[in-house]
């Protein structure tokens, strides 16, 4: 069929367009994965069930599946079969109530990100298992039990969650926030109200608990075996201009990964020609830049497959 040149160009142009939201378009499936203990997780698929290389996106804390939409149309126009998913209690994998719902960040790791590993082994067999790890998201790949199956991960603002590693005077802020408000507030309520709050999601009483007893610690997990024992390699981007993960946070979480080959980036926001990135502007289109160079990354690292473990 010909195309006339006027419509390639139009396309190029598109293309080259950062804040057109529909050359991201791409078509949607709206998917239930079960998690290892057969909870069943809100989910979205893009691209082709034989796709080659598939890449997970491991969600924040207290943030819905929806906004990584454009980055996962992106990836999917690109070639890669993608999965997003909200954690158990949050965005659409979330009861009616949480009130009495039982769940923790430890859940999220060892059951829901495990079960996304399975679903997408079974979903493209032989396929290039990759994964993007946004803050907790990142985080997580040293907890799931069968993280040996992804070949290669790009972690996004993640960090370790102590307040002792960001600066003063913010770190005293963090240090009552889980000292005191957040396990004192999620106890009364019931679960911890993100949305009132202006907080990102609702969170489930348990994971807040968690959540606020980590960030007290100083060794934050405490059980650093399943980090160590992560040998994939990473490409890490933190951000100048973000908030909630400082340099030393994020340096303090990569550490603890046993990967010998891990290369990390901290971007200003001024490389990518836009004012702020914090710690949600990696997802946005105008920062496809960044997009393209974590494309290029995983398409060169890891030559294991989804089926395989590593040796």
């Amino acid at each position: 069929m010909h195309i006339p040149e006027s419509t390639r160009q139009r396309t190029r142009d598109r293309r080259d367009d950062p804040t057109d939201m529909r050359f991201y378009h791409h078509l949607a499936e709206d998917v239930t994965i079960p998690a290892t203990d057969e909870f069943p997780l809100a989910a979205t698929w893009r691209g082709s069930p034989g796709a080659s290389s598939v890449v997970l996106i491991a969600p924040a804390t207290g943030v819905r599946r929806g906004i990584y939409d454009a980055f996962a149309g992106y990836l999917a126009a690109s070639g890669f079969g993608v999965l997003t998913w909200d954690w158990r209690g949050t965005g659409d994998s979330r009861p009616k109530s949480l009130q009495g719902f039982r769940a923790t960040m430890r859940n999220w790791a060892a059951r829901d990100l495990a079960g996304a590993i399975q679903w997408a082994s079974d979903r493209c067999r032989g396929a290039r298992l990759l994964a993007v790890g946004h803050s907790f998201g990142g985080q997580a790949f040293g907890i799931a039990p069968n993280a040996d199956r992804v070949a290669a991960l790009v972690t996004v603002a993640a960090q370790s969650g102590y307040w002792g590693h960001w600066p003063r005077p913010a770190r005293y802020k963090y240090a009552l926030l889980w000292h005191v408000a957040m396990p004192a507030i999620a106890r009364t309520v019931g679960y911890f109200p993100g949305r009132a709050l202006g907080a990102g999601e609702d969170l489930p009483l348990g994971v807040a608990l968690e959540w606020a007893r980590w960030c007290r610690n100083p060794q934050y997990f405490g059980d650093w075996r399943g980090h160590l024992r992560f040998s994939a390699p990473i490409l890490s981007f933190g951000f100048e201009d973000d908030p909630y993960a400082p340099p030393a946070a994020v340096e303090a979480l990569h550490a603890l990964y046993g990967s010998r080959a891990q290369r990390h980036r901290q971007v200003r926001a001024s490389e990518v020609g836009v004012r702020q990135l914090g710690h949600f502007g990696f997802f946005r289109p105008t920062a496809r830049a960044l997009w393209d160079e974590a494309i290029d990354w995983l398409r060169a690292a890891g030559p294991r497959t989804a089926t395989s473990r590593a040796g």
